[in-house]
């Protein structure tokens, strides 16, 4: 594993800024964990969530409306990971550790691992967020070129076009292939997995194997093969981009920077923090509908300097996080609207997929 060090030494930013979002959750007497509106949202999702499931495989209806229904259902799936699920992996949704622990397991419902991820997402990719060698998540070379020091080839001259094929299939592949590589190999990318108990073990074939009977066996005795086999592509088609695109716009976008790393050690010149400035954005601010759906994501920036705040939270905590990014001179990375974010990321991916 790459040795990568940030310039933490004089830090000033962070210590600001969590002086001021403390104080906010004090003056205002309130817990930085979800609150009633997370809890909504999960009452309303996981159950949106079973009756679709059900609908599908019990009720007679036109193939038309059973497709349409196996999209929405892989939205509403998508939408879970970004609500319940990621707040739960990273220990904010509520402040019993049970009920993260236990709402944490809706990614291997999803077909996901909650084990694996956390080291994936919450130690590595929050760690070294659009580092190059360590990052994960943009660990995707030579299929894909998402930052400038990953090698060419030229099939990037298109890549911004068949990178929708790409995301379209990442949910398919994360369940069934690299969930598969970083258990197996004990790896996620470049970094040594944490040792897992024998519960951890339990928990991931136990939980493939009960994706197999649910997504798999029971839809093809029920509906057929041919049904099921149109009805789940449709269903991982709409969730593999929904959860691929939403999580692009916050880091893959002209607006961020990004870091590379190779067999010698690095210092990064940026305290953490100003690192997680500097590689994140958010988008559409203040879109309610998208904020609900997406899980706060749109809110990036105040996710990755503050992961185990919920993220009910963000919109309050981004009028802070701006105002001390104005007084230490940051550039605070906003896309005003979703579409714009698009245009962003897929501008950016075309420009990267030019010959150097």
């Amino acid at each position: 594993m790459p040795k990568v060090t940030f310039n933490n030494k004089n830090a000033l930013f962070f210590p600001a800024l969590k002086s001021a979002v403390e104080e906010y959750f004090k003056s205002n007497n309130i817990q930085k964990t979800g609150n009633w509106k997370l809890y909504l949202k999960t009452a309303i999702l996981i159950p949106v969530a079973v009756a679709l499931y059900i609908s599908v495989l019990v009720i007679s209806m036109p193939a038309a409306l059973s497709v349409t229904l196996c999209a929405l259902l892989g939205f509403v799936l998508a939408s879970i990971g970004f609500n319940v699920m990621h707040d739960a992996c990273h220990g904010s949704y509520s402040t019993n550790s049970k009920v993260n622990d236990t709402l944490g397991l809706t990614l291997n419902a999803l077909g996901g691992n909650a084990f694996i991820w956390k080291q994936k997402h919450n130690i590595i990719h929050h760690t070294y967020t659009n580092v190059d060698g360590l990052d994960d998540d943009i660990a995707k070379s030579p299929l894909m070129r998402q930052c400038s020091s990953q090698k060419w080839v030229p099939m990037h001259r298109i890549q911004h076009i068949y990178v929708v094929l790409v995301y379209a299939i990442s949910s398919f592949a994360w369940v069934f292939i690299m969930d598969f590589v970083k258990y197996l190999s004990r790896k996620v990318y470049t970094t040594p997995l944490q040792p897992m108990k024998l519960t951890d073990h339990m928990v991931f074939w136990g939980s493939k194997v009960l994706y197999l009977a649910f997504y798999i066996a029971l839809p093809v005795v029920l509906v057929g093969w041919q049904a099921w086999a149109i009805g789940f592509a449709v269903m991982h088609v709409v969730m593999g981009f929904t959860l691929a695109i939403v999580f692009q716009l916050a880091h893959v976008v002209e607006e961020t920077e990004f870091e590379a790393v190779g067999d010698d050690a690095k210092l990064i010149e940026n305290e953490w923090a100003i690192h997680q400035i500097k590689t994140t954005a958010n988008f559409a601010p203040g879109h309610k509908i998208i904020s609900w759906f997406v899980g706060g994501l749109n809110y990036q920036v105040e996710h990755h300097l503050f992961p185990r705040i919920s993220h009910v939270h963000y919109p309050a905590l981004s009028k802070i996080v701006a105002a001390k990014c104005a007084e230490h001179n940051l550039t605070y990375n906003c896309i005003p609207t979703m579409q714009g974010a698009v245009v962003s990321h897929f501008r950016f991916m075309k420009a990267l997929g030019a010959k150097p």
